[in-house]
Order: C-alpha cells, then sequence, then structure tokens
C-alpha cells in the first residue's frame, strides 16, 4: 500500500509516512522492515513497558494477495519478558484487512492516559476512547467493536491479562489467532491501547495480477492433491505420535512419553476434533487448518465458537503437565485466548509449577489450596484461571517460569525451563541432535522460538516470515508471487540474502541491548545433559557448541562476542550498523 501509520498515544497525534522502496526491498516486511525501523528509531535500554518503547503491527507484501496463504502480521517492538528483540506472528483476517484499509502497518510510540483504541476506517485513522472496553476479555472486545463498527471491521486486541502487564501475555485477534510470543500484549497494555480495528476495501496494486492468479490455482491444485491431514486436524494430527516420538517434550523437560506418559490418546486428531463444529480459515486460505468448537461437555463448559487447541497448546498443557483429559485442554486453551496469554509460556508456568510442588518447594498453602499434582487437569485448570487473572499464586505465575522462580526461590531455577526469560516451543532438539534445533532456541534473536532457524538454514523462513505468508503453505512459489506481486524480478537468492540481512538486523538490535546470547544459560534437560536413560532419546545429547560454531562462522559472526564483521555488515549495506558495532574503524 506504501506507507505506514506512526501514532504518538502521549500526543495523540497520528502521522502517515511513505515507505521507501530501497527499504521494502532490503527488508521485504514484515518484522524485517520492523526491525529496521525500530532499530533506527529507538535508543537502546528503553523500558520495554515505557513510552519509549516502539510496539509495531507490519504485515508482508504478500498479505492480501493472491499468494495463497498471504494471511499473517507480525507484532514487533522491545520485549519485557527478555529485554531483547520481540516479535510474534498471527494469522487470521486482520492482516489483510490492514492493508485494505490502507496502511502496510503501523507503529505506536509514547503512552496514553486512558484506555484507547485505533480504528482504521479506508484510509482513515483515529484513536477512539476505550474505557468501555477496558477490562473486557478478547472475545467481549471484538464483539462490541463490530457492533459499534460493523461486521466487516477486524480486530487485533489484549485481554485482561495483558492490561494486567503479564509478561507472558499476548496480543488476539478472531477469538484465538494469536501473536503468541514475547510477551507484547503486556507493551500494548502498558500503552493502554485496547486494539487495533480496521475496515476498508481498497485493493493492494498487483503488478502481474495474470501469473499471481495462475500461481495461486497451481499451487491449490497441489495442496489438494497431497489431501494433506492439516485440513482435518490442523496441527494436531500427530500430537499423540510425537509425544512418544521424542518430538515433544515430557514432564517439563525431564521425563520420557513411552514411560511417564503411556497413553497420549487425549492428544490424538479424533480426540481434539470430537467436538469440533466446522473448519476454519484464515483470509482466502484454501487449507482451513483452524477448528471452532460446539459447547464444551461435562465439567467444562467453555463456549460455542472456541477454537481447537493447536500442537503447541497441547505440548505445553498436556505433555508438559502430564495431562491427557482433552476437555480440559480446550478449556485452558479458551482461558488463554479471552484472557490473552501465550499458551505455550502458560503451559510451560503451569508444569514448572508442578514440579515445585511435587518437590515440596510449595505447597497448598501457597497455591490457594489448589494441589498441583502431575496429571491432575482440574488444578491445571484452575490454575491457569488464577494466573490469568493474576489472582493469588496465580499472580507469582503470571510472568513466566524466570519471574516465577526468582518469587518462589527455595533452588526452584533448576526447574524453570526458558532461555533468557522465554519459554520454549515444543520440540526437543534432541530428536535432531546433529542439525541446528538446539542452537536456535538460544542463538535466534526471539529465544525459545520453534518457528526459527538459526544460521544459513534459518534464511528461508525469515523470507516466509517476511513476506506475510504463512509457515503452512509452503516455500515453492515464494518467488514467483513477489516478483508477480511486487513487479520486482528478484531470485530465490537474492530474496535469501534479504532474509539474512533480516537475521543480522533483529541481532544487532539484541547486541546494541547488552545481549550475546552465547551467554544466555541454556537449561541442561534441553540438551540432553545428562542423557535420558530410556526411551527413543535414550542417550542422545545435543552438540550445541559445534552447532553454535559451525553457524556463527557461516555467518562471518565473532564465535565469542557474536558481532557481525565489519565486511559482512558492509556486505549487507548495513552502513549505521558498521559504525555503531566498529565505532573504532571507518566503514
Amino acid at each position: 500500500m506504501g506507507k505506514v501509520l506512526f501514532v504518538d498515544l502521549s500526543k495523540g497525534e497520528l502521522k502517515d509516512e511513505a515507505l521507501d522502496e530501497k527499504l521494502c526491498r532490503d527488508f521485504i516486511g514484515g518484522y524485517g522492515i520492523g526491525a529496521r525501523i525500530i532499530y533506527s528509531r529507538q535508543e537502546a535500554g528503553v523500558d520495554p513497558l515505557g513510552p519509549e518503547n516502539i510496539l509495531g503491527f507490519m504485515t508482508g507484501p504478500l498479505t492480501g494477495t493472491p499468494a495463497t496463504v498471504g494471511v499473517r502480521y507480525t507484532a514487533v517492538g522491545k520485549s519485557p519478558l527478555t529485554n531483547g528483540w520481540g516479535d510474534a506472528s498471527s494469522g487470521g483476517d486482520f492482516a489483510p484487512h490492514l492493508k485494505f484499509a490502507g496502511y502496510d502497518g503501523v507503529f505506536f510510540t509514547g503512552l496514553s492516559e486512558k484506555p484507547v483504541y485505533l480504528f482504521i476506517d479506508n484510509g482513515k485513522a483515529e484513536l477512539r476512547d476505550a474505557s468501555h472496553l477496558w477490562g473486557k476479555d478478547t472475545y467481549e472486545t471484538e464483539d462490541m467493536l463490530q457492533a459499534e463498527h460493523g461486521r466487516q471491521t477486524y480486530i487485533s486486541c489484549i485481554g485482561q491479562s495483558a492490561e494486567k502487564l503479564s509478561l507472558i501475555s499476548c496480543i488476539i485477534t478472531k477469538r484465538g489467532a494469536a501473536a503468541g510470543r514475547s510477551g507484547l500484549g503486556a507493551v500494548m497494555g502498558s500503552k493502554k491501547l485496547k486494539a487495533v480495528a480496521v475496515r476498508g476495501n481498497q485493493k493492494v496494486p498487483i503488478a502481474d495480477s495474470e501469473t499471481a492468479n495462475r500461481l495461486r490455482r497451481e499451487h491449490i491444485a497441489e495442496l489438494r492433491a497431497a489431501e494433506w491431514p492439516m485440513r482435518k486436524y490442523g496441527t494436531t494430527g500427530g500430537t499423540h505420535l510425537s509425544a512418544h516420538s521424542g518430538d515433544t517434550p515430557v514432564k517439563n523437560w525431564g521425563g520420557v512419553g513411552v514411560v511417564d506418559f503411556p497413553d497420549p490418546s487425549g492428544l490424538s486428531g479424533d480426540a481434539t476434533i470430537a467436538n469440533q463444529e466446522r473448519d476454519e480459515t484464515c483470509w482466502r486460505c484454501p487449507i482451513a487448518c483452524e477448528g471452532i468448537l460446539k459447547e464444551g461437555t461435562g465439567e467444562y463448559k467453555y463456549a460455542a465458537g472456541s477454537r481447537r487447541p493447536e500442537y503447541e497448546t497441547q505440548g505445553a498443557f498436556a505433555t508438559m503437565c502430564l495431562n491427557n483429559n482433552t476437555e480440559s485442554i480446550a478449556m485452558v486453551n479458551d482461558i488463554c485466548n479471552r484472557y490473552s496469554l501465550d499458551t505455550i509460556s502458560a503451559g510451560c508456568t503451569i508444569a514448572f509449577a508442578i514440579e515445585c510442588y511435587e518437590s515440596g518447594l510449595i505447597t497448598q498453602k501457597d497455591t490457594d489450596g489448589i494441589e498441583l499434582t502431575w496429571g491432575n487437569h482440574r488444578s491445571i485448570v484452575a490454575m491457569t484461571e488464577k494466573m490469568a487473572k493474576r489472582e493469588g499464586f496465580g499472580d507469582i505465575l503470571a510472568d513466566g517460569v524466570k519471574v516465577a522462580a526468582e518469587k518462589i526461590g527455595k533452588g526452584s531455577e533448576k526447574y524453570a525451563v526458558h532461555i533468557g526469560g522465554q519459554e520454549l516451543g515444543m520440540h526437543d532438539p534432541k530428536l535432531s541432535p546433529m542439525s541446528p534445533a538446539a542452537a536456535r532456541y538460544q542463538m535466534d534473536a526471539t529465544p525459545g522460538r520453534h518457528t526459527q532457524g538459526f544460521g544459513p538454514s534459518g534464511f528461508r523462513g525469515h523470507v516466509i516470515n517476511a513476506t506475510g505468508l504463512c509457515f503452512f503453505g509452503g516455500a515453492k512459489y515464494i518467488a514467483g508471487f513477489m516478483s508477480a506481486v511486487t513487479g520486482w524480478d528478484r531470485s530465490m537468492d537474492e530474496l535469501l540474502k534479504a532474509g539474512e540481512r533480516i537475521a543480522t538486523m533483529r541481532h544487532v538490535f539484541n547486541l546494541r541491548e547488552g545481549i550475546n546470547p552465547l551467554e544466555l544459560k541454556v537449561h541442561p534437560r534441553i540438551i540432553g545433559k545428562p542423557p535420558y536413560e530410556t526411551g527413543p532419546l535414550a542417550g542422545v545429547t545435543a552438540d550445541i557448541e559445534a552447532q553454535n560454531y559451525w553457524n556463527l562462522g557461516a555467518l562471518d559472526w565473532d564465535r565469542v562476542t557474536t558481532k557481525p564483521s565489519k565486511k559482512k555488515l558492509l556486505e549487507l549495506g548495513l552502513e549505521d550498523v558498521a559504525k555503531d558495532l566498529w565505532p573504532e574503524t571507518n566503514p
């Protein structure tokens, strides 16, 4: 769309700025452009919950276009959870309609004195009072704003957890499409920004619509021919198998699936969709991998219209907690979506608390009478709700495992599995000990991220994220779509160079904040020290040192400081960064 919106919440001022073509070529979009803009405009050391922290919502060039899965936006900003770079991606319908409303992205600075929301209506943007929305959950907020502005209004918003500045809170659109990681919901809460609501019917300019639509038809035909189980089960089709293969971590990263979680039947795809009413799709996506549930049955009465839990939620609240109760997992998923909690971090924090309880570090007196034992689904649901509301012991847990361990003390840090403050995604790197699977958790600018890679193998993922595509659509057509949509004839090699530039930009943001990822503690359970004695990963230790050594060399980053060489920065066109990191020389 050619422009982004800058909003100063302290002053109530809004300003359009044109997107520079070189910026778009070099950083593509999404967190690529987001990292470049924030690095250039924000000083080091700002308080993530203070007025100087810039919070952005950025789409990609393929968002809202014929590109088959061009549905995503990325929230960007300094993370209050890690005090470094933060980003979180979400699907749904919001991102395309942000572009249809006239903008490729919006950036917020300052702090509002009272709750507000941003409303963009076909290119006209204004801040509106959100006092009537403050204290409402995300479902209520979406319903109320659509009642005010019409059903064709699309909303990203926060619930009460983010209002109360939970460091593991997130941003929700479409009742459960979550920009989940990095704690950026708390940044919205600190700014008293309740929601961004968009409405519009502007067309995204397409350089070659005929080619773009032809590529879309070809890609859809391939997806249908493959009979991909994603359409039926989403990401849940293999969770029960992953629990036993060694892929999904078990018992707070300290257990073995076949030993500690022998019956994962409640996590099977068929069990997960048993109470499903219909499939759900992001904007114009042919895969339709999401599911909408009927009203909860039995003791868990989640509302009709709740989202079906997906793999990461199952891993965090099920295998990590030894919980095989299908309905309880749907219930905690609903709680997290309503209150805007990251389900990965929330489930991992509950698992940490259970291990503290089982080890005698906390008692029922501490936990408000809740018996936090392995597999106790009622206690897991009850404590999740307390955590979402910051009530009682839930207030201790509401900022994630690192802060909770600091508050509990008594040696509880040995059970706090995180890197840099961020709980890990639900894939055990020991399953692929020679790939950079462990290194990505430590070395990516957003630690603990299962959707990232580290080193040259991660460049493609940065391209996918920056273009606004979903990972599940595949990268086969990405170069063709980029050329057809933008009119720039770009090879995959050129796009991968942009992916390297994006990886570097996110990393140098952290270096400027004083974060050397090699100095981030990696919990020994993550890499198998000591290794398991039983199960499919018996005897396996991930060689994270070798992974880091090889990839740092391949990136031309120093193997001690992790600083990119001046030569590499200049090769990537980052002259200002070279001056920042190498001030003693003339780049």
